[in-house]
């Protein structure tokens, strides 16, 4: 990192680092949100829709970003079997040893930052990605912005925190 550049650069160097697909996957999002739903013609029981291609592009960025900065191999980055949320969570770290992802989030930034990426996470994917007929978590418009911005945030600040290990 150049030590010249302005925190104002952060966000064009983290939106470059960004494959396309990840790029359109944010971009289509931000469509279905801001000229398809925002009007409100049409009210939704369940607004979970609308995080999937952040979701999808949150897993994307991770699993990108952990192979670039040595916590993957390229392997694991192409297989079909990754689990990133097994990985990442904070729960098997003593069952994971070394392939704990957490624990070298941890290792290489903070615990914080580790807390931060598991939370949205397990907010924007598994909580909203699951179907349980006891508990169906209906996220209401408001709930849905928020937890995109818990993402994007999360990526954005994943990026600059750990992409400087590299």
């Amino acid at each position: 990192m150049v030590s010249d550049v302005t925190a104002t650069d952060a966000p064009r160097r983290f939106w470059q680092y960004l494959s396309q697909t990840q790029k359109d996957l944010i971009l289509e999002g931000q469509y279905l949100m801001n000229d398809i739903i925002k009007d409100h013609a049409y009210h939704f029981k369940d607004y979970s829709f609308l995080i999937f291609p952040f979701a999808k592009a949150y897993e994307g960025f991770l699993k990108q970003l952990f192979k670039d900065i040595g916590f993957i191999s390229h392997l694991d980055y192409i297989s079909d079997h990754l689990r990133l949320g097994k990985l990442m969570s904070p729960n098997l770290v003593t069952r994971l040893g070394e392939r704990s992802l957490y624990k070298k989030i941890i290792i290489a930034s903070s615990k914080d930052c580790a807390d931060q990426i598991w939370m949205a996470w397990k907010i924007g994917r598994n909580q909203v990605m699951h179907y349980f007929p006891h508990n169906l978590k209906a996220v209401s418009f408001s709930q849905a912005e928020a937890i995109i911005g818990q993402i994007l945030q999360t990526m954005e600040m994943t990026y600059e925190k750990l992409k400087k290990t590299a």
